[in-house]
């Protein structure tokens, strides 16, 4: 049997802040939903089991390609520190501050690291802000 080893997240909200190193994925995703599985040729980014169908999150072109509707279209940063799932504020810190710049954003939390989805023709000037909370909690 083999022993796997978990690096744990960090908690620390000054230390989450300061180091979010937020990247921005390169294209355009969606949020859509499905009753009959994941299409032939669509590949997840995230999904939410949801009573109402599943909720995935995808590529724009492998929507399109599969004609599942959407209706917002997003940029997916990606904050490169590791957060631990039971760490307290970041995102309470990173909306509030998207929120004051008038942004939207819809945070998914991976294993690693959270993912925020915020509206496609403003993803660099998110981007920035987010940039700018991490100067400002260094």
């Amino acid at each position: 049997m083999r022993s796997v080893v978990i690096m744990t997240g960090e908690t620390d909200l000054r230390t989450l802040l300061s180091g979010m190193r937020p990247e921005l994925n390169a294209g355009r995703y969606v949020f859509t939903t499905v009753k009959d599985g994941v299409p032939s040729g669509v590949t997840r980014v995230a999904t939410v089991a949801e009573d109402e169908g599943l909720t995935l999150v995808v590529r724009q072109e492998e929507a399109d390609a599969a004609g599942l509707a959407y209706d917002y279209v997003a940029g997916w940063i990606t904050l490169r520190i590791h957060s631990a799932l039971e760490a307290v504020g970041l995102t309470a810190m990173v909306a509030r501050e998207l929120a004051d710049a008038g942004l939207s954003c819809n945070v998914v939390a991976g294993f690693h690291h959270d993912h925020l989805f915020v509206p496609y023709q403003h993803a660099d000037q998110a981007v920035a802000v987010l940039e700018d909370l991490a100067r400002r909690s260094a």
